[in-house]
Parts: structure tokens; sequence; C-alpha cells
């Protein structure tokens, strides 16, 4: 059995049950079968099981009190797994879903897309099972009061930097930065994603989505292509998604499909961004609302976007949701290029069957950097007590995605895998990893 195999079949009997995580350490770890060959010192260093086990996990209790008076108590998670080249650095997810093994897959691929922007941030994630949707200001208030009562322990600005994700917003992240200063009297840059009167950085909001666009167009354009004049199927509706579209537009092209967690459409001619932002920012509706807008769209609640013909699909909402069936389609519809907006989107067979059909594919840990690499450069300007200008964070950010481009695609060419970025992307991440693990001994 080789060292990838033995690592691999231990994560999976020390972390039952956890599918998610299962799923990134297999992805990552057989990507990094020709590199661990190469370098024997990496296993005599037990460099990969000191990777795939996390710093330590962090579990509580989250009680709070709803506008009726009913208590309720959800469960909160922070997994700190790496911090070789940083302070830890991962958003907090909340939605129903939430789990340890969701947590732990999101904090493991958080190592190597921190690693790939070039900026010193180490990888890690939490959240919760709460659900703000459907809540009052009020309510949720009370659960990030509560929640960073108890996280407040754990980080800080030069030890752990959390950030938003699903579920968390300006106005999530406000409420836990409030809490976070009342209980400490620290003014830190010990979250990111603040609004930009005390702290924040201007493109954060738009950084995931233009981040993704950039990295396309990078791709597309080593290929002798571009995206001026391609049509783009979109999924999610939030930041990442709208902010794709609008970046998408600004390149020429013409995105036709948005998706949120009720249905999706299609507008052929073309998504009227502003009518979604109205829904999605504005009235924080659903995309079953964009009728009204546009009459000549259409509405659907089953299948999926992948069934509208395009150029190029960006999937921008959740973990596995292109599955094979939905990457025949594509390929069926003749798709050139299909980068990923959310983390882990595309299931693994799907992935397969798009590299092996020619499709041009952008995983996620190197797509979808831009958010990150954004939340880093306002690390940096609170450090600095600096406020850069929009086109200053959008030049930096646009210089990140394509280093991150050209460096997995040659990290992919250098081990045998050309224009194969899944290999490319793993391996470029991990590299500089392992090399600061390897310097600072065993830790």
């Amino acid at each position: 059995m080789s060292y990838v195999s033995e690592v691999l079949a231990n994560v999976i009997a020390k972390n039952p049950g956890e599918t998610e995580f299962h799923q990134a350490a297999k992805e990552v770890l057989e990507a990094l079968e020709p590199v661990v060959e190469k370098h024997p010192e990496y296993r005599k260093n037990a460099l990969l099981e000191r990777l795939t086990e996390p710093d330590r996990q962090i579990m509580f209790r989250v009680p709070w009190i709803d506008d009726k008076g009913v208590p309720h108590v959800n469960r909160g998670f922070r997994v700190q797994f790496n911090n070789a080249i940083g302070p830890y650095k991962g958003g907090l997810r909340l939605h129903p879903s939430v789990n340890l093994g969701i947590i732990k897959f999101l904090g493991f691929e958080q190592i190597f897309k921190n690693s790939l922007t070039g900026l010193p941030i180490g990888g890690g994630k939490g959240g919760s099972d709460f659900d703000p949707k459907g809540k009052s200001d009020r309510e949720v208030f009370e659960f990030c009061r509560s929640f960073m009562t108890e996280l407040y322990k754990y980080i800080g600005a030069d030890v752990d930097v959390p950030a938003g994700d699903i579920g968390t917003g300006a106005r999530e992240i406000g409420y836990m930065y409030g809490t976070y200063k009342k209980i400490t009297g620290l003014y830190e840059g010990v979250l990111t994603g603040k609004g930009l009167s005390y702290g924040g950085s201007l493109a954060r909001t738009e950084a995931t989505g233009y981040g993704l666009v950039y990295l396309t167009e990078e791709m597309l354009k080593a290929h002798g292509s571009s995206l001026k004049g391609k049509t783009v199927a979109v999924s999610g509706a939030g930041n990442v998604a709208i902010y794709a579209v609008e970046k998408a537009y600004a390149l020429g092209a013409k995105p036709v499909t948005m998706s949120d967690s009720t249905g999706w459409i299609y507008d052929p001619d073309g998504i009227d961004l502003k009518a979604v932002k109205e829904i999605k920012e504005v009235k924080r509706g659903r995309l079953s609302e964009y009728k009204a807008f546009r009459p000549k769209s259409e509405y659907s609640t089953s299948g999926h976007v992948w069934q509208v013909k395009c150029d190029v699909a960006l999937p921008c909402a959740t973990q596995n949701e292109l599955n094979l069936d939905d990457a025949k389609a594509l390929v069926k519809n003749k798709v050139t290029a299909v980068a990923e907006g959310a983390n882990m989107p595309t299931t693994p067979e799907a992935t397969e069957y798009l590299i092996k059909s020619g499709v041009l594919f952008a995983p996620g840990k190197a797509a979808n950097a831009g958010g990150v690499a954004t939340s880093a450069l306002e690390m940096s300007q609170n450090s600095q007590r600096l406020n850069w200008t929009f086109e200053e964070v959008d030049a930096k950010l646009h210089g990140i995605m394509v280093g991150i481009y050209r460096q997995a695609a040659a990290a992919a060419e250098e081990y045998g895998h050309k224009d194969n970025l899944v290999y490319g992307a793993n391996i470029a991440g991990f590299t500089k990893v392992a090399n600061a693990m390897l310097a600072q001994g065993i830790q």
C-alpha cells in the first residue's frame, strides 16, 4: 500500500461519517502521489498525517432566545487546521447543514486555497447549524452575541481571523465584531468582511465573484480564447454568483442563469443584474420574483441550470451541486470551461468526466480564492491603519488570481498533468505548506 493510501485509509477510519472531509482528503492526497514519491522526507516526517489532522477542533453550544421568548440551543464550531504559513483564516458558515465533517472539509480545503494566494495565511473554518433566514435582526444579534461569547477565546488578529461565508454577511460580522470588541476591549482586525466604517475593505463583497471570473479569463486566454461573446451559466444567487455575473458582463460575456434554494431562472436575453440585486440584496427575497421584472424569462423548481446550453459554467452555490448527469449535459451542449465559485461544488465523478472530455476545469481552491485573498488584504490594511481604494484592491486581486492560475498550470505540467488544474492547484498549494512545516520541525 502506498503512503498516500495508508494516510487516506487512516483519515477515513479516524473520522467516521464525515463524508465531505473524506472526499476533500481523497482529492488532495491522490493528486499528491507523485510529489510524495519524489520527496521521501515527507513520509519520514509524517507530513501527510500531520496535515490531515487539525491542530484543534472546537465545538460548543450556542444558546439564544427568540422574539417569542423561547430559548434555542445551536452548536458552534471552529476547526483550526494548519498555521504553518500564517494565522488561521477561513469563514464562518451559518446554515442548518453545518456539522463537524463539513467544517473540516472546508478547513482542509482552505489550507491550500490560502497557500495559493501567496499571502501569509493558514487554514481554518467555523460556523453553526443556526439558520439566519427568516430571523429578525434582534434574533440574529442574540445568536451572534452568544456565538462570539465562546468563540472569542480562540481567535485574534495574529491567531485566527474568521470571515463571512454562507449565511454570514455584513450584518452578522458586525454583530460578532461588536461583541468581540466589548468582551476583549481590543480594536483589531480579528474578523474580515467588516463594514467600511469600521475597518472593512473596498471590493471585499465583490472579491470572490470577480476573482472567479479573472481566473476563468486567464485560463481561457492561455488556451487562445476569452470570455468575450461567451454564454455563461451561473448557479447561486449570493455574493459570489452576483458579482461573477457582474464581472462576466464587464468582460463581454452573457450570463443567462442563476439559482437559489427554491429554484432557478433562465433569461436568454441575459440576466438582469439590477433586478437580482433588488430581490436578493435589498428585499432578501427568492428568485421566483424575477419573472415580475423580466416576463420573458423562465423560472423552474425542477432540473438545474446545467441543462441550459452554455460555453462556460460557473457553479457558485454549494458543495456537490454539479453531478455526473449535469456534467454529461454540459459536455453534450459543448461547454468549454467550468470554474468552481463554491467550495467543491462538482462531484468527483463529474470532475473526472469533464476533464476527460477535454473541458477546461478550475477547482474551487484556485478559482474561488479571491475572497480569502481580499480578506488577507483587509488584514494588511487593518495592520497598517490604511484604506486602499477600490481600484487598488481590485488590481491586487486581479494579479493574485492570474498568479494562482499560472502556479497551478506550471505545477500540473511539472508533474505530467498538463492542463489539469485539479492536480496543479493541489500540488502548488501543498508544496508551500509542506516546506514551511518541514522548516519548523515536528510540531
